[in-house]
């Protein structure tokens, strides 16, 4: 707890100081920022993948800025295509730029997200910009700021880091635009959050062939292998359980990419990976290794509630 303190103090002058130099620039489309307060996986990028599918719909091209944890690019600003190598781009950002590639969403990693909101809008045309992770990145000017945790998980016992997972107090929700929880929240939550989003998975897809196969429909042996190098692989294990399968699950650290052994194992059993794990996985892959592809559902109204936001700041000068 005392470590805890002195974290919030550093913080809040961090955040006091970057506020002020930067918050109040605004660029010339508006800027969301989608993240969280607290470590491990929440769901941020299937969000950020949801809404640039759900505002295409309504007729606005979003771009998307990430860090791009995980990947070491030569240089910077770098803008991802789908045939990326994600060791310079990062897992999630080559994973944003496969799933919207038919909606031509230009995706940029840069650790200084303001510069790559400026090299964004220098070299595409794109109505708003959502930026993959960065709640805490106070050098980025924003107008929308969307806060997402993990609903059934929460935020554990609410304390900072290292005393507890919170990057910042929870009084921080209270100061976003919109509070989303990835799954159903805890009933002591449920006053923070405006909307619920959830994960529905939909097919499996072999690796080796590009076979299909609706999750109603396996007929390969219940009793799998789950490897999981993302934030919340007990969440992904969950998900298989509730699909009837038997699951033997096997974490790894996140955005860690697989190497073959972390997916080869003696009796043969099918090997199930998250799509984010799939863009990592280089060299042969056994006929056995399958990707449980999903689909994050978001509220209409959430969208609509949105895009009503979004008008607000469109059409400015920077």
């Amino acid at each position: 707890m005392p470590v805890a303190r002195l974290f919030k103090l550093l913080a809040d002058k961090r955040r006091s100081r970057l506020q002020k130099q930067f918050q109040g620039k605004p660029f010339a489309v508006p800027v969301v920022v989608i993240g969280n307060i607290s470590v491990g996986g929440s769901g941020k990028t299937p969000l950020v993948i949801a809404l640039v599918k759900a505002l295409a719909e309504h007729g606005l091209k979003a771009g998307v800025v990430s860090r791009g944890y995980g990947g070491k690019a030569e240089h910077y600003p770098l803008l991802v295509a789908a045939d990326a190598d994600p060791s310079q781009s990062g897992d999630e950002p080559l994973l944003i730029a496969r799933q919207t590639v038919q909606l031509n969403c230009p995706v940029v990693v840069d650790p200084d997200r303001r510069r790559g909101v400026e090299y964004m809008l220098a070299q595409n045309s794109v109505d708003l910009v959502l930026t993959d992770d960065g709640l805490q990145h106070y050098g980025l000017h924003r107008d929308i700021e969307i806060a997402v945790f993990d609903g059934p998980r929460g935020l554990g016992n609410c304390k900072l880091l290292p005393a507890g997972p919170l990057r910042e107090p929870i009084q921080r929700l209270s100061e976003v635009d919109f509070v989303v929880a990835n799954g159903a929240a805890e009933s002591a939550y449920q006053p923070l959050v405006d909307t619920e989003i959830s994960l529905q998975a939909r097919i499996f897809r072999n690796l080796s062939d590009e076979r299909q196969i609706p999750v109603d429909g396996w007929s390969e042996s219940t009793a799998v292998h789950a490897v999981a190098a993302i934030g919340n692989p007990e969440r992904f294990a969950r998900t298989l359980e509730f699909l009837g399968l038997d699951v033997s699950l096997h974490p790894k650290e996140d955005h860690r990419p697989l190497q073959q052994a972390d997916i080869r194992f003696a009796d043969n059993n099918p090997v199930i990976i998250t799509a984010k794990d799939a863009v990592k996985l280089t060299g042969p892959v056994p006929n056995n290794v399958w990707v449980l592809e999903v689909e994050t559902v978001v509220d209409g109204q959430f969208v609509d509630r949105l895009q009503q936001q979004i008008k607000l700041f469109t059409g400015r000068k920077s």
